[in-house]
């Protein structure tokens, strides 16, 4: 080998370990902010306030029923909160969330709700479209936008509240305890890979926002257009709190995280799920085609004990071993931290289901890329370089 060709494997792989070495920055941030940040009481959570909170107008968009629906929305109506309303939105008038809805009116006469049908067309986006009527009739200083499938305590919105001295707060996504391996991997997944670059953003400031919990400024949602604004985008959510962002607002995750608590766990849903927001995070971010890759355990991992045995002659196996070994306790770590408590699985079932996230995570991204069309629901969708989408309606199915 030349001399040229040893020095460019030689700077290779000292790049390399730099990066690989960044990656256990990024572990050690997301344990250590996890920590700091999770689970806490805000000040102003354990002091009088000098002011009233705030009124909240929450946005609810369902579509169809789950066997925890019923549960989830009733949460709502139990929050110690002082004053908010509950916005139900639903597209189609013989859709049977209606049942559940009015069922739990009748219970909480005491809670002001407003039950919204039809929907709007103000873009390609079915969520934004069928929130867009409650948006209109939102009468409160703060807009929380909130899923069919989140659950919350009685001081969650408490919680978001006390945070908000920024532009938007929302939630960082994880999962109620429920039965089943299906579940067990949908906790680890966000508890580990999903909370770790969550978390590591939201110190950072960078944009990482999903919208299934977010409490924002009305105010300044509307100088942003309203939400009908980013009806053109399916990933919504990272552009509202871009457009915050640009604005000059400072964005923030909450205390207590998004308990999300889907009545319908099964793994190859959920894999659809992971490969639809992995297809959008390409549009979006194009960066993410190299970075996120090299951000898998086994891609990384592989990477760096090629240099480390370049560099230090050092035996690839054991280093790949040692590596790996690591990587599996930080995030048995972080998942702790964010579970709060003791996990409804054993260390057995979570070695079996962290390994299989790490050996399908790189499967469903490249499955991403090869195609790249987002089916959603009864719908499909292409998007365009930057997030716009479009609506390949000659692929509808009913």
């Amino acid at each position: 080998m030349s001399a040229t060709m040893i020095s460019i494997v030689t700077v290779l792989a000292i790049g390399i370990l730099i990066f690989w070495c960044g990656k256990w920055i990024v572990h050690a941030m997301a344990i250590t902010y996890g920590k700091l940040k999770l689970h806490k009481k805000t000040t102003s959570a354990t002091q009088p306030r000098e002011t009233p909170y705030p009124t909240v107008s929450i946005l609810k968009p369902l579509m169809g029923v789950d066997p925890n629906l019923s549960g989830n929305l009733e949460t709502f109506f139990l929050m110690d909160y002082p004053t908010y309303e509950l916005l139900f939105c639903v597209e189609s008038s013989d859709d049977p969330a209606i049942d559940i809805v009015n069922r739990l009116r009748e219970k909480y006469p005491n809670i002001e709700t407003t039950l919204l049908l039809g929907g709007s067309n103000v873009g390609v986006n079915p969520k934004v479209n069928n929130l867009y009527p409650g948006y209109l009739v939102a009468k409160y200083e703060l807009i929380m936008i909130s899923d069919a499938g989140i659950r919350m305590k009685t001081d969650t919105l408490t919680d978001m509240v006390n945070h908000m001295t920024v532009g938007l707060v929302h939630q960082m996504p994880f999962v109620c305890d429920r039965e089943g391996f299906a579940a067990a991997f949908e906790k680890i997944y966000f508890g580990t890979v999903q909370s770790r670059i969550y978390l590591c953003a939201d110190l950072l400031g960078i944009n990482c926002h999903t919208g299934m919990s977010c409490l924002m400024r009305k105010d300044v949602l509307d100088e942003l257009g309203g939400i009908q604004a980013f009806g053109c985008y399916l990933a919504e959510d990272f552009f509202l709190a871009k457009g915050f962002h640009d604005a000059g607002w400072k964005l923030t995750i909450s205390s207590q995280p998004a308990w999300q608590n889907s009545g319908i766990c099964d793994i190859s849903s959920f894999q659809a799920r992971l490969t639809r927001w992995a297809k959008l995070r390409v549009a979006m971010v194009p960066t993410t085609i190299l970075l996120e890759p090299l951000s898998e355990c086994i891609i990384v991992g592989m990477f760096a004990c090629w240099a480390a045995k370049i560099l230090f002659r050092w035996n690839p196996l054991v280093f790949f071993l040692i590596h790996t070994l690591f990587w599996f306790l930080s995030d048995w770590i972080l998942l702790s931290i964010i579970q709060n408590g003791s996990l409804p699985f054993n260390k057995f079932t979570f070695l079996v289901g962290w390994t299989f996230r790490e050996l399908s995570g790189p499967y469903l991204f490249f499955n991403a890329l090869w195609n790249p069309a987002i089916r959603w629901r009864t719908r499909v969708y292409k998007l365009a370089w930057g997030g716009v989408a479009y609506e390949l309606t000659s692929q509808i199915k009913s």
